[in-house]
């Protein structure tokens, strides 16, 4: 063989060797998963099944993994970014981990008020931070709002979780938004004074220590309340069932909700399989079946919730773009310091 044709042969053998490589990719896409593997598994499997596209995912805590992304950079070889809080998907565009993308399908599909306006980060399913109450000591006409929970008249009688927890925050943002610093911290130092017990445990706890009689109300997310409602938990099941759900501030800016949610990240190697997985999770049945399996909202217009969850009736939810959440989170955790929230 001559020298020439040896090259030219060496040429392309490198050429079919990365387009062998480029279709492997194209074939792949890697997910940084917050929430738990059995919570999103089931359908990036459906996805896989439906697309021929493999998912590689990777699940953890929310902020060590958002924090790996950080430090990773652009060698980080995930390609979508899932996680459970407006707040940590506005953290994450703002420290460069994501990317902004065009896609007509999640625009007309998801509520402006439920995604990035800069297009970074687009809530999936939402979830509402209310309040849980024992019918036997309080009654659904005795309460009304968040800021209601201020007042000395519930004293000794509210259950909360840490001011770590970025429900919490974000909730707390949310009513610096609507009322300003000055009245959100007012709020924070009032239900502080009113807590039953020093904050510990997550919102299943809270919901627990309602209908074991150590508190009368707690704010709590929806979506555990139904996983243990309806799940396969006698002890929690038993436990929800003694307590009842309120939702707050119809009469005003409505319930506060905050999103499960993606994004597809900065150094994205499979971007467009990427922005098709984040469809995907907008069809009409992934929708259903996060209601479903999950205990969340659909966000998606005119997909109605599961039947389980309408059975608590239809609410008002804050109509705030929950960018905002991420806007005022560290001004948020100040407030919680000063106030003394544990």
């Amino acid at each position: 063989m001559k020298k020439k044709e040896f090259f030219m042969l060496k040429k392309l053998v490198a050429g079919l060797l990365l387009l062998c490589s480029a279709q492997v990719l194209a074939n792949e896409v890697n997910v940084y998963s917050a929430r738990e593997e059995q919570l999103i598994k089931p359908l990036l499997d459906a996805f896989s099944k439906d697309t021929g596209i493999k998912v590689n995912l990777v699940t953890g805590d929310d902020d060590p993994l958002l924090e790996r992304l950080k430090r990773e950079g652009a060698n980080s070889p995930a390609d979508v970014l899932i996680t459970a809080d407006a707040g940590r998907l506005s953290r994450a565009a703002a420290n460069g981990s994501l990317q902004a993308i065009q896609s007509a399908k999640l625009n007309q599909g998801i509520p402006a008020n439920l995604r990035d306006p800069a297009n970074q980060w687009f809530g999936l399913t939402y979830r509402a931070r209310v309040i849980f109450y024992n019918p036997a000591k309080v009654q659904a006409a005795g309460l009304s709002t968040y800021e209601d929970l201020a007042d000395p008249k519930w004293k000794g009688r509210i259950c909360v979780r840490s001011s770590n927890s970025i429900y919490n925050q974000s909730l707390l943002a949310s009513m610096i938004a609507a009322k300003g610093a000055a009245q959100a911290e007012q709020w924070a130092q009032g239900l502080v004074a009113n807590l039953a017990r020093p904050p510990s445990g997550g919102d299943r706890d809270q919901i627990k220590a309602v209908a074991a009689g150590q508190c009368d109300i707690a704010l709590a997310n929806t979506y555990y309340y139904a996983q243990m409602l309806y799940g396969g938990d006698a002890a929690q099941k038993a436990a929800a069932s003694k307590v009842k759900v309120f939702f707050p501030n119809q009469r005003d800016r409505g319930a506060h909700i905050n999103v499960s949610g993606a994004g597809v990240t900065q150094s994205a190697k499979n971007r467009d399989n990427a922005v098709k997985l984040l469809e995907y999770m907008l069809l009409d049945d992934a929708q259903r079946w996060y209601s479903t399996t999950n205990g969340e909202y659909p966000v998606k217009r005119g997909i109605a919730a599961d039947a389980k969850l309408q059975s608590w009736g239809n609410f008002k939810t804050d109509a705030l773009n929950l960018s905002a959440l991420g806007k005022h989170n560290a001004q948020a955790v100040q407030i919680m310091d000063k106030a003394g929230w544990q």
